[in-house]
């Protein structure tokens, strides 16, 4: 076996770190420093470069992670937490559990088990935690134990642990202390199987290559939402915590820090304390208020939105241009409240308070004192240039001015308003009140303040904000792009429709391309947009087929006839019907049918979908569309419909590798066309084997 030893304290070679290599290509990382195996910050530094180099070495398939004589790790040592040295240990503790635990450790393009024997308690725990897979021996003991000594777990085990076992399980582990045995670990689904001591590694060895051939599941438990409990459910238990944790210590305080962390992952997403965004939320500014905000516009969008901030207990002003549409906004903003209350979901006073908060209007009168205005109005670039000229004149200065555009130029949309004047998109998802995503479109002119206001109202109206460039589709619509354009051109060679959705809803997509397509309607199809395609030329496939479904009276479901036929339940079911006009929408392309996309299987659709996801995706950190890689995972999840347990499109292409998708994309752009070349920025990563997601200041230092 290959072995290598390492430690940071230049005295003996075994004290902290072991790594060997067997013959089986895994990597056996343990952790030394028996009889405990307790943490120190020169542990978890040694720890990364541990694995870090066996995620580099072409010899190394998987990783175990391991503790010494009997014991995984019983987490930190007391002195980490005291002494001179407090401030800065902490400030690397908290830098660890973000750059090593989350985005090296669990983000590893190699899959990683934990090998448990004995205690895994603390840090100790939470490192298992954050590895794609845990087996343990029935006799080991794991928990949280820090809220017993002042303190907080803070290596994500307030964020996994709720994940893996859901809301009420880990509030009692977490705020007890309580211990648990392997065996009920494995019961709470915490540990994958029950291993004895003298096959323990070996089962570990095997469960991680079982992940790596696709046997096994790559769990990351950081983005799984299956055993959360829905938001009301999960506010309820909370708010019980707090409740008999006061009873019984009213002079503790930490136990309730601790919940409100749980909480802020819950609302917020798990990651949402680490969205830091360089010279904006960095640099000491507090956000303004927002308490007054106006909507101009009559979709269901609109009313959508204006159902959300209600509800989140802000005053909203409708603006109609005549009373019939004034007073068909206004009922269905107040029947998407009743809903809310038949569903359970708010109780009668919090109804008619809401209700109370909404008022519609013809005309600007009552824009003198409002915060911010939302224009939801058409995308014609004249109406738009009128309306904000108009909102000029009578919004104070103060207000912010927002468009829910995502294809017209927002610099262009704000020509007509003074100079001092600034404009930002903010782009809600269909519907407003489900989907929990909500992109903040900055341009050149965005003050850091209003970026500082904006993203402070999001998460006031529980939405998850990420802040993007301005440029045609933000982050969300770009990404579905190029998913709808290649389905598109799988089918008009050869694939089948269905086929295709049943692969990528498989695979997890909460919508295959083509339901997806139906969903939102032809008009608005990204994938036939004449804006993206003027936009994107090279990489743009032009299709007949939906063109020719719209002349045949088929619009998606709203017309109950798409790729799909919907019954009166909105219940989908194929249509052989599709094939005649596939059939049509290749003749009039003049398309000879590939035999070698009529035999692909499932696995290779997925690929052949979501690689050019990928490269738009690399297109985007390239040019700064956004500002660290991580926000487009955030985007795929909640605005694309990307499954969450895979970690987004770039956190996801670690595990497939950018030496690969670069492969497979160049022999496709040689045999299906210029659709699926590789960027340039993707072709730098995969010559260095390096993987897709990095910050933004080091993306543009690639090119």
């Amino acid at each position: 076996m290959e072995k290598q030893l390492r430690t940071n304290d230049g005295k003996s070679p075994d004290r902290e770190i072991l790594s060997e290599v067997g013959e089986n290509g895994v990597a056996i990382i343990t952790i030394n420093r028996p009889p405990l195996n307790l943490l120190s910050v020169d542990v978890l530094l040694s720890l990364k470069e541990n694995i870090e180099e066996a995620i580099r070495k072409d010899n190394v398939k998987a990783i175990v992670i391991t503790g010494s004589r009997g014991n995984f790790s019983a987490g930190f040592v007391v002195t980490a937490f005291g002494g001179s040295q407090q401030r800065k240990t902490h400030r690397e503790l908290g830098f660890m559990s973000i750059d090593f635990i989350t985005d090296t450790l669990e983000a590893a393009r190699k899959p990683i088990v934990a090998a448990v024997e004995g205690f895994a308690l603390g840090g100790g725990f939470e490192i298992a935690l954050a590895c794609h897979a845990r087996i343990s021996t029935s006799t080991s003991t794991l928990g949280l134990p820090e809220l017993q000594y002042g303190i907080l777990p803070g290596f994500g085990g307030t964020q996994r642990l709720p994940r893996l076992v859901g809301l009420p399980k880990a509030l009692e582990m977490i705020l007890t202390s309580k211990r648990v045995s392997g065996e009920e670990a494995c019961n709470m689904c915490i540990v994958d199987a029950i291993s004895p001591s003298d096959q323990l590694l070996g089962s570990a060895c095997q469960w991680a290559l079982d992940i790596l051939e696709c046997r096994r599941p790559w769990s990351i438990s950081l983005f799984r939402t299956d055993r959360l409990a829905p938001l009301a459910e999960a506010r309820t238990l909370l708010n019980s915590a707090r409740v008999q944790i006061q009873k019984q210590n009213p002079n503790v305080i930490h136990p309730l820090f601790c919940i409100d962390v749980i909480e802020h992952g819950i609302l917020f997403g798990p990651r949402n304390g680490l969205w830091k965004i360089p010279g904006i939320t960095d640099i000491g500014l507090l956000p303004r208020k927002i308490n007054k905000v106006a909507i101009l516009g009559g979709s269901l969008m609109s009313s959508g939105i204006a159902t959300v901030l209600v509800l989140a207990n802000h005053y909203v002003i409708m603006k109609y241009i005549d009373q019939n549409s004034l007073q068909n906004g206004i009922d269905r903003v107040k029947a998407n409240l009743e809903g809310h209350f038949k569903e359970g979901r708010m109780t009668q006073e919090h109804y008619k308070k809401a209700y109370s908060l909404l008022k519609g209007v013809l005309s600007y009168d009552n824009f003198k004192d409002v915060d911010l205005v939302i224009e939801d109005v058409p995308d014609i670039v004249s109406l738009k240039q009128q309306i904000f000229a108009d909102l000029d004149k009578c919004c104070p200065p103060h207000c912010i001015f927002a468009s829910t555009t995502c294809m017209v130029n927002l610099d262009l949309i704000g020509e007509r308003m003074k100079p001092c004047r600034e404009i930002v998109g903010i782009h809600f998802f269909s519907p407003p009140s489900v989907t929990d995503l909500l992109e903040i479109v900055r341009t050149e002119r965005t003050s850091p303040q209003m970026l500082v206001d904006l993203l402070n109202f999001g998460r006031r109206i529980q939405k998850t904000p990420i802040v993007v460039q301005n440029c045609t589709g933000f982050a969300v619509r770009r990404m579905c792009f190029p998913y709808l354009q290649a389905a598109m051109l799988l089918v008009e060679h050869g694939a089948d429709v269905y086929q295709i959705d049943k692969a990528l809803t498989s695979f997890g997509l909460k919508l295959g391309p083509f339901r997806m397509l139906d969903q939102d309607g032809f008009q608005s199809a990204p994938a036939h947009d004449v804006k993206f395609l003027e936009t994107f030329p090279d990489r743009s496939y032009k299709s007949n087929l939906i063109p020719i479904m719209r002349k045949n009276n088929r619009e998606g479901k709203s017309t109950c006839q798409g790729f799909y036929t919907y019954n009166d339940k909105g219940e989908a079911s194929p249509d052989p019907e599709i094939s005649k006009y596939v059939e049509m929408a290749r003749s009039m392309s003049g398309i000879t049918i590939k035999s070698k996309l009529v035999t692909l299987s499932d696995g290779e659709i997925v690929e052949m979908i979501l690689f050019p996801v990928l490269n738009e995706a690399c297109l985007m950190i390239s040019e700064a569309i956004i500002l660290k890689s991580s926000d487009l995972d955030v985007a795929s999840v909640l605005g694309m419909g990307f499954p969450g347990y895979r970690g987004g499109i770039i956190f996801w292409s670690h595990s497939v590798g950018s030496k690969y998708i670069c492969s497979k994309l160049e022999e496709w752009s040689k045999e299906y066309g210029e659709f699926f070349k590789p960027s340039t920025y993707l072709v730098e990563r995969a010559s260095k084997r390096c993987s897709l997601g990095v910050q933004i200041k080091q993306a543009k230092s690639l090119l």
